[in-house]
């Protein structure tokens, strides 16, 4: 097995939930996304959130609004929803639940 996939596929399961995460702090574009999430080394290219945050429109979760930009074309700025806020909540939820239990398993000898 090579570890690095299985480090890659972790991310991916958790970006769902950071992206969820950063934008319910407030509306928020799309590079700026990218930038804490590559801060954060969840390494993420835009060829795998423009997929995941048209999901997350599709299922009402976020939404958008388009800014005029002095500098080039108009900017697309994502909001989280009320549903997505109760998303959010459910997901932190089992977050909580998942590092609790990863953590009794873990510390075991």
């Amino acid at each position: 097995m090579n570890v690095a996939n299985t480090q890659i596929q972790m991310r991916k399961g958790l970006l769902e939930f950071c992206v969820l995460h950063i934008i319910s702090r407030g509306e928020v574009y799309t590079s700026d996304l990218i930038d804490e999430l590559t801060l954060a080394q969840m390494i993420v290219v835009e060829g795998t959130l423009y997929p995941l945050l048209n999901r997350l429109r599709s299922a009402e979760l976020v939404t958008y609004r388009w800014v005029e930009s002095e500098a080039g074309p108009p900017r697309k700025y994502y909001s989280i929803t009320e549903e997505g806020k109760n998303f959010l909540l459910t997901l932190s939820e089992t977050w909580a639940s998942l590092v609790n239990s990863t953590n009794e398993i873990t510390s075991k000898n």
